[in-house]
């Protein structure tokens, strides 16, 4: 069975990773040697491009054509990167992010990355997701499954060899700091019973280490100007601006490891020195740093809800964790203890550890299947023990592993919870269509909720059921603050129905994340049935023909 290799697509750096035949999983560099690259695109015609290092040492000479941070666009159907008169969407920048990981990839392990498993941020929704996928699908991938970053990293860190999860013991809890260049994310883990369960979740994909090189850089500029009176504010121009971002970010990584940094500076022809403390570092970035302490106690606000007080372990991942400021933050702010071990590496690690237990699943399901022990429609979960003890014994000696790892890997159990909210348009009292929500973010899955709403005039003839997602940290009735996901009509109403008459409305999503709703009219025999999936018939016409452009793209040696 092929390699399921698992990718971290971050915003600034991504990464991809494999499990060994020594069953540890290990990142692959690329052609160049690097373990990370970044998550950037050069654009050198309408039909070429660089990805990488190479594309990112441009930034200060061809801003205009190169992109980056584009995760933060993620979920955005109308953004477009312009380039030499072409418009991209941001799944199809990422693609060629992906497709040059997979090239390198393939090529340095000896076997052709084919199927893999993408992490996101926790918090990303039903839209950021699907374009995720899209991007794998874009750059020819078979996407196996998405994953959140938290609970890859928390994968890599044992937890599927953590006695809570293999012998059902004592529970655990683990917060999960995810810090990353673009995003970040906070999430807090229970393993209990061969379960690995995501009690709560929160974050702010416009919240990464790029902000505090920002905050950084606009106090070197200020410090410039204020040396070279008269002289432009080096913001105005691209190249500059560049220069100054670019002085900020390694100031920042050095500051990780000492006290005081010395940034030499260079613009209009004019030179200065200056020199930052950490403790300039931390005052200018404060309220940064805040708003990560503010989404931790939003996070243990909702795990105590859930009756969880303790937390066993903390985990900070994401390459911006290691700056100083945020241990000593969470040690004051919460008495904790935090774990920094390979930041920048351990969610591709942890996505191909699960990438193995998918891949033995199946295999162990198509065993299962062949013995005719399951039917078509079965998952491994309802063979009966004996089977699934037969079925394990043919799969391990093919990978050189005991029966009992082979078990353990493919029963663990990974559960998560809603990451929006989710409802659907109604009308208040005046009129006024507004976001009415069924489910809320935090909602344990598999979550199923009916509601009845009412109709709005006597013998109404048609009902619109539209599905919102929660677009933004915080719940809004507001239809502008929140995403249309689907919509479809109940037709074919008789009349003779007065205002008021029942519209029963039913949301269900199980673990798999696909969100359906279905609604129903006493006076209609079939209900509406809507579906929000990973890839809708709309998205599968466009992914064909965005595939074939991308296709054609040339990738140009750095």
């Amino acid at each position: 069975m092929p390699t399921v290799f698992g990718i971290d697509l971050g915003t600034t750096y991504s990464c991809i990773a494999r499990v060994g035949a020594d069953g540890r999983p290990e990142v692959l560099a690329n052609l160049d040697g690097e373990t990370t690259v970044p998550s950037v695109v050069r654009f050198t015609g309408p039909d070429d491009y660089v990805t990488g290092t190479s594309a990112a040492r441009e930034q200060r000479s061809d801003p205009h054509n190169v992109c980056s941070l584009v995760k933060r666009r993620m979920g955005e159907p109308e953004w477009r990167y312009v380039a030499h008169g072409r418009g991209w969407t941001a799944p199809q920048v990422s693609s060629l992010i992906l497709r040059s990981l997979a090239t390198d990839a393939s090529f340095i392990a000896g076997e052709t990355v084919q199927e893999v498993i993408i992490t996101v941020p926790a918090y990303f929704g039903d839209e950021e997701r699907r374009a995720t996928k899209r991007a794998g699908e874009f750059a020819g991938l078979t996407v196996v499954d998405i994953i959140n970053e938290p609970t890859a990293a928390a994968i890599a860190h044992g937890l599927l060899e953590s006695d809570a999860v293999v012998r059902g013991g004592t529970r655990q809890t683990v917060l999960v700091y995810d810090l990353g260049g673009g995003t970040f994310d906070i999430t807090i883990i229970e393993l209990a019973g061969g379960v690995i369960n995501v009690l709560a979740t929160d974050g702010d994909h416009e919240l990464g280490g790029a902000d505090w090189d920002e905050k950084l850089a606009v106090e070197l500029a200020r410090r410039f100007v204020a040396e070279h009176a008269g002289i432009e504010d080096p913001f105005d121009d691209s190249s500059a601006t560049q220069a100054f971002f670019l002085a900020a970010e390694a100031a920042k990584r050095e500051l990780s490891n000492a006290d005081t940094v010395t940034v030499d500076l260079e613009h209009a022809g004019r030179r200065t020195t200056t020199t930052v403390t950490r403790a300039d570092f931390d005052r200018l970035t404060d309220t940064l740093m805040a708003r990560t302490i503010d989404l931790t106690h939003s996070a243990l606000h909702h795990a105590r809800a859930r009756g969880v007080y303790t937390i066993d372990r903390v985990l900070l991942v994401g390459g911006s964790s290691r700056m100083p400021q945020v241990a000593s933050r969470l040690r004051s702010e919460f008495q904790f203890a935090p774990v920094l071990t390979d930041p920048d590496l351990v969610v591709a690690k942890g996505a191909a550890l699960y990438g193995q237990k998918k891949g033995l699943e199946r295999e162990v399901r198509q065993e299962l299947l062949a013995q005719r022990r399951i039917d078509e429609f079965d998952q491994v979960a309802d063979a009966a023990p004996r089977d699934f003890d037969a079925a394990v014994a043919v799969v391990a000696p093919r990978h050189a592993m005991t029966t009992d790892e082979v078990a353990r890997l493919v029963s663990v159990q990974v559960n998560n919870v809603l990451s929006r909210a989710f409802g659907v348009v109604a009308l208040d009292e005046t009129g006024e269509r507004y976001a009415h929500f069924l489910t809320h973010r935090n909602e344990r899955l598999p979550v199923k909720i009916s509601e009845s709403f009412g109709t709005v005039v006597d013998d109404q003839p048609q009902i619109r059921l539209a599905v919102v997602e929660q677009a933004g940290g915080l719940e809004s009735r507001i239809l502008d603050d929140n995403n249309v996901l689907a919509e479809g009509y109940i037709d074919g109403i008789p009349p003779g129905y007065p205002a008021g008459t029942s519209v029963s409305v039913t949301l269900f999503m199980d673990y798999d994340g696909i969100l359906q709703v279905t609604a129903s009219h006493v006076g209609v025999d079939e209900p509406l049935r809507l579906q929000v999936e990973t890839a809708t018939a709309r998205d599968d016409r466009i992914a064909a023909i965005e595939r074939a452009e991308i296709g054609r793209m040339r990738r140009q040696p750095s």
